[in-house]
């Protein structure tokens, strides 16, 4: 995905936050985002660390939603989410925050225009990402939904050896399963030698 500071020095990077008057957010591990961030008129900016969009359902099962590395934009309307939805660092954080208005009312610098360019970019291919993930939770079947995201993720890396960004808790809660049928479908998938598992690490053998 493109990095949203692409073809952008460090130097106009760091000019055009301070003109974008951006702000800095640290997170500690687990920490809820939410509580920090009462905007909805902002983007953040993953510098450092990730972050997880979960809703917690009535039986107090947590999904994945969404989830954000380095270098991606976490643009969810805040104002939108209501108390079913956290947003969570999984692991120490630092966001740049930007006001939507700041963006809007720029001046027209080359790198600024660079920016904007980049952040069209990064909408458009994530979503291309978020009509993936429909596509597999459109499978009936755990085994489907399996093999649909090993086949996404294949056709991503440009090899049928792939290493799961997730953990296996972490990718039910994606797929919508549940975590032991899921695991019950690994083994039968690597009994049928569809694939082959070694912890993370997943071979497409079919």
């Amino acid at each position: 995905m493109t990095n949203i500071f692409d073809n952008i020095s460090k130097k106009n990077k760091e000019k055009m936050l301070r003109e974008l008057e951006a702000y800095i957010l640290h997170f500690k591990k687990n920490a809820a985002v939410l509580k920090i961030i009462n905007s909805g008129n902002v983007i953040g900016i993953v510098e450092k660390g990730a972050l997880k969009l979960i809703r917690n359902d009535s039986n107090g099962n947590q999904n994945i939603i969404d989830s954000f590395n380095i270098d991606d934009v976490f643009n969810y309307d805040l104002a939108l989410l209501n108390n079913d939805y956290e947003i969570i660092a999984t692991e120490d954080t630092c966001l740049i925050i930007i006001e939507y208005e700041r963006i809007i009312n720029n001046n027209s610098s080359i790198y600024f225009k660079q920016f904007t360019k980049n952040l069209l970019v990064f909408f458009i291919t994530k979503s291309i990402e978020q009509n993936k993930r429909i596509e597999i939770l459109t499978k009936k079947t755990i085994r489907n939904k399996l093999l649909e995201y090993f086949k996404i993720m294949s056709q991503k890396r440009g090899t049928k050896i792939i290493y799961l960004p997730i953990s296996f808790n972490e990718l039910a809660d994606y797929l919508a399963v549940d975590r032991t049928a899921m695991a019950r479908e690994l083994k039968n998938l690597q009994n049928e030698r569809l694939i082959k598992k070694d912890n993370k690490k997943i071979t497409i053998l079919y």
